[in-house]
């Protein structure tokens, strides 16, 4: 199984099976949707973990479903999971004990919050093989000051943890070897209080971004699309992954 799920004493622990980099190819994206509805229908969930196996969070979308065939229904699917992550009514904690890269990164900052290690690295590294991510292109310049955001979507440079909490997109950050504890004690501030109420709450403050997500990842969607798939360097650089050489930029 590529998703792996175990619950106890009101947390429920969902975690990627795909190590070591854990790669999101669509079967496993529609897995971990599944497991995120069945957690969010069993009401004993008063807090989700969303962790990973191996040194990798996750290494972001499969490459191999960028295809001309394949990347409305890689769009499709990996968006309707942010929009799960997003409207999820227990609070969802990331805890990304490695880096989380492209897709992996946008994943773990939909979650609530997030606890790293600080051997963690984030970055959106899609424009360097040609292409841009959607969900950091919208959650990222409102996240972060606009420079900032700016400098990690165009420039696909990574950061580590500690810039991560400097900058605010991480709650936490432990020693690797401490990891699991510091996991434990943000949890259990959560895991003390009603999940009734923590339900509620969270809904309440997710109510004024609902409509303005909505419309922007729609516009976006449009551009990725119609416009960004179309473009000679877009198929350039994602074929120049896939056949691990040197992009040559063509800029049309």
């Amino acid at each position: 199984m590529n998703i792996l799920v175990e619950k106890n004493n009101g947390v429920t622990h969902i975690t990627l099976n795909r190590p070591p980099l854990n790669v999101l190819d669509i079967a496993t994206m529609r897995e971990l949707t599944t497991a995120l509805c069945d957690a969010d229908a069993d009401t004993s969930s008063r807090v989700v973990v969303l962790g990973a196996q191996g040194k990798f969070f996750s290494a972001g979308v499969d490459i191999a479903d960028h295809t001309a065939e394949r990347v409305t229904e890689m769009l499709t699917v990996f968006h309707n999971l942010i929009h799960v992550l997003w409207s999820l009514e227990p609070p969802v904690v990331a805890a990304v004990q490695g880096s989380a890269l492209g897709g992996g990164m946008e994943l773990a900052f939909a979650c609530d919050f997030i606890v790293a290690s600080d051997k963690a690295k984030f970055a959106q590294p899609e424009i360097q093989v040609g292409v841009f991510p959607p969900i950091a292109a919208l959650a990222l310049p409102r996240l972060l000051p606009r420079k900032k955001a700016f400098e990690l979507l165009l420039t696909g440079d990574a950061i580590d943890a500690a810039t991560a909490e400097r900058l605010g997109l991480v709650n936490v950050v432990a020693a690797a070897a401490d990891f699991e504890n510091a996991l434990n004690n943000f949890v259990a501030r959560l895991n003390k209080l009603s999940g009734a109420v923590l339900r509620l709450t969270k809904r309440a403050a997710l109510i004024p971004l609902h409509g303005e997500n909505e419309h922007a990842l729609r516009e976006i969607e449009a551009l990725y699309l119609n416009e960004l798939m179309k473009t000679a360097d877009a198929q350039e650089g994602l074929a120049a992954f896939m056949e691990k050489r040197a992009a040559v930029w063509t800029d049309k």
